[in-house]
């Protein structure tokens, strides 16, 4: 069974058919009465052509027991930098608003940024869980999905950073209230210059904020590098540049200790000849795998990738002592 856990992450090199195997096996979870979610990662958005129905930032009914959503990295950054300018109103004098949220729109712009919010939604989907049997994240392109991942682990040490500025920052409020007494501490001008160092953890919105982010970073890395909990999903074709570039991947993801759920080979009747010793050094990495023939029409539309789920076949099952017949 392609799904095996809760949450499932589908990837691989462009142009190999992650989006179709990710749609198929969503579809066929869902036919088999289990709950699914289908999340598209990948800006190119081709989960909307495939299901053929426009998809969104929420989750769309598809068919029974399937949700399908695109998150939009664009999108995400434009809603998490109104969400920074909506809490920095609580806490900046009204004459410097509109200068901070000159530099946030520069923030907007800076490397990265799209990233960080683009997972900020990511792990706000994995506490959503619950309510499915199965999260299947159709992800981007190897190299834009192994820089998401990649994210928790430097943006909480970012953010634990943050944190202990914005801490100092409040003792340092604390003492001069009390140097000052309650007429300083009454003074809005001078509270407001002390970029809210009087308010103490539970009043600073700021600080409540970089709290509440560093949390869900930390779950969502909980969650993504827990085996009972998750896999991820290599889709190639039996070409030289994808079985070399999953090889990298796995060892990257392996790094980032994210569990490794197995090979699915597509168009696997097209020869594997032509590359023997990349595949043999592929296939000794002891994973599971399944095959998927090439399609003789373009997989288009729930029938379609009810027929192509029905095709995916298991070949390697290291649990069962190897290969299946």
């Amino acid at each position: 069974m392609l799904l095996n856990r809760p949450v499932t992450l589908v990837g691989g090199k462009g142009g190999v058919g992650k989006t179709t195997i990710a749609s198929a096996a969503s579809l066929a979870a869902a036919d088999d009465g289990r709950r699914t979610l289908l999340v598209s990662t990948d800006p190119a958005h081709s989960t909307s052509d495939i299901l053929e129905l426009e998809l969104g930032n929420e989750p769309r009914s598809v068919a029974e027991g399937l949700d399908a959503m695109e998150l939009d990295p664009a999108v995400e950054a434009e809603r998490y930098i109104e969400e920074v300018k909506r809490r920095t109103e609580d806490v900046v004098p009204p004459r410097l608003v509109a200068e901070v949220e000159r530099q946030i729109d520069v923030a907007r712009l800076s490397p990265g940024a799209e990233e960080a919010a683009l997972f900020e939604r990511f792990a706000r989907v994995l506490e959503a869980s619950a309510d499915y049997a199965h999260i299947v994240f159709d992800t981007a392109p190897t190299g834009h999905t192994l820089r998401l991942l990649g994210l928790p682990e430097l943006m909480t040490a970012w953010m634990s950073g943050m944190i202990q500025r914005r801490r100092k920052v409040g003792a340092l409020g604390r003492m001069w209230r009390n140097v000052a007494g309650a007429a300083a501490a009454s003074d809005q001008s001078v509270r407001g210059s002390s970029g809210t160092g009087s308010l103490e953890e539970g009043e600073d919105p700021v600080l409540d904020a970089l709290l509440d982010r560093r949390e869900r970073f930390s779950r969502a890395r909980e969650i993504l590098t827990d085996h009972a909990h998750t896999s991820f999903i290599f889709v190639l074709t039996p070409q030289r540049l994808p079985i070399l570039e999953t090889r990298r991947a796995i060892e990257t993801l392996r790094q980032y200790q994210i569990p490794i759920g197995g090979l699915v080979i597509n168009r696997a009747d097209d020869a594997f000849a032509a590359v023997p010793t990349e595949l043999s050094a592929l296939m000794h990495m002891d994973l599971s795998s399944w095959e998927v023939p090439s399609a003789s029409k373009e997989v288009v539309g729930l029938e379609a990738l009810r027929e192509l789920g029905r095709s995916i076949r298991s070949t390697r099952d290291p649990a069962a002592g190897g290969m299946v017949g």
